[in-house]
């Protein structure tokens, strides 16, 4: 098996398995490996630290499959999907939706490997060399699972760009969709974007928050910014509000949340197809108030690199939405960037309130649901960061 050989005192991360090999930490490669072939990875003084996936063009040159000496072949996919599972089935998610994350990568020991589950459809994202690499064990192992019919491929990110790869959407297993998958979550049903939509075509990640919003709802005026196809919406709605304004730059994502709403029997929202960084700005402007704000942004700082220009922007839009709450509102407000901290997240948001004049207590740190794991020695699975506040009355 070709190796990769680490500098002198650069097997520190690995032996507290962080499983990325950066390029700086290099010494040298023995062999000629292809874009994800499986590789050894040893010290510097020919320590054997772990097996790994190897990519030539990405910063992270190398991913860990595996902390002991076994054979990375099919049957290592088929049994960390099925142990995925397996623990997804054990939280019971299942009594509240038939949509859920059945493996989230380097947290269920598959770098690179993003399956979200919509009934009957599994849909991939396969995000490193050695994910691609081994495509179709991965692709056997989902269509494997009870009661999967169909695996659908959205690699599609822009994260492939950086190993190397090309894009890839389309049926891996199974039927061909014949239409968007529905699911339902907390007695709501939603239409799944799973083909063209963001990520693999709707975020489970906030399946317990959409349910919290529902809880703080009753009579409230609500506003729901960067709303993708509705799920705090429908649930603001489901919540008996009084109000609901929605925002969303896509006319297509209103589009599916308009009919998300019909498909449920909810009242209309006010829906807006319009910029939320500057809308939020003339809301304010014009003395607009609200109970309850939802602030869901994009990403909008994939690493450290862009954690400056991303904290400013995020700051904006909680200063904005903290000076039109009303006393007493309540503010559910979002990170997905991997480069800013909850620490950080949670400094730009007390800047916010410093600067909005107003006083702000955390009563709740918001994270992922418990389909979206986090490793202890992988803390970068903690991408979503979340804080529910309220202005003093």
């Amino acid at each position: 098996m070709r190796k990769l050989i680490l500098k002198a005192g650069r097997e520190k991360s690995l032996k507290r398995r962080h499983p990325w090999v950066f390029s700086g930490a290099i010494d040298r490669l023995e062999g000629n490996p292809e874009a994800g072939e499986t590789i050894e990875v040893r010290s510097g003084d020919g320590e054997w630290l772990a097996l790994a996936a190897y990519s030539p063009h990405s910063q992270i040159r190398a991913r860990v499959w595996s902390w002991s000496e076994t054979e990375i072949d099919a049957s290592f996919f088929t049994r960390r999907v099925e142990d995925a599972a397996s623990a997804r089935a054990a939280l019971g998610i299942d009594r509240a939706s038939d949509g859920m994350r059945l493996v989230h990568a380097e947290a269920d020991g598959l770098p690179g490997v993003i399956a979200d589950r919509y009934g009957e459809t599994v849909v991939v994202q396969l995000l490193s060399t050695g994910a691609e690499r081994w495509r179709d064990a991965i692709a056997d192992a989902l269509c494997g699972l009870p009661g999967v019919y169909r695996v659908w491929e959205r690699s599609d990110a822009d994260a492939r760009e950086l190993e190397g790869l090309k894009p890839r959407s389309g049926l891996l297993r199974g039927k061909p969709l014949s239409g968007a998958p529905v699911i339902e979550e907390h007695g709501l049903k939603f239409r799944v974007e799973a083909d063209a939509g963001h990520k693999t075509g709707f975020y489970l990640d906030q399946r317990d928050n959409r349910l919290l919003l529902r809880s703080l709802a009753a009579d409230k005026d609500v506003l729901d910014c960067f709303s993708y196809t509705g799920g705090f919406t429908l649930n603001a709605l489901r919540g008996g509000a009084r109000s609901v304004m929605t925002i969303d730059s896509s006319g297509l994502a209103l589009d599916m949340a308009r009919a998300n709403t019909r498909l449920n029997g909810l009242p209309d929202a006010n829906w807006l197809e319009a910029d939320v960084f500057q809308t939020l700005r003339k809301l304010r402007d014009q003395g607009r108030s609200f109970d309850v704000i939802v602030l869901d942004p994009p990403k909008l700082a994939p690493t450290a690199a862009h954690a400056e220009r991303a904290s400013r922007a995020y700051k904006d839009i909680n200063l904005f939405a903290l000076k039109m709450l009303r006393p007493g509102g309540h503010l559910m407000t979002y990170s997905c960037s991997g480069g800013i901290s909850p620490d950080l997240f949670q400094k730009i948001v007390a800047g916010a309130a410093l600067d909005a004049r107003v006083d702000v207590r955390v009563e709740m740190w918001l994270h992922a649901s418990a389909d979206h794991p986090v490793a202890l020695n992988f803390p970068e699975s903690e991408y979503l960061k979340g804080l529910l506040c309220r202005v003093a009355a």
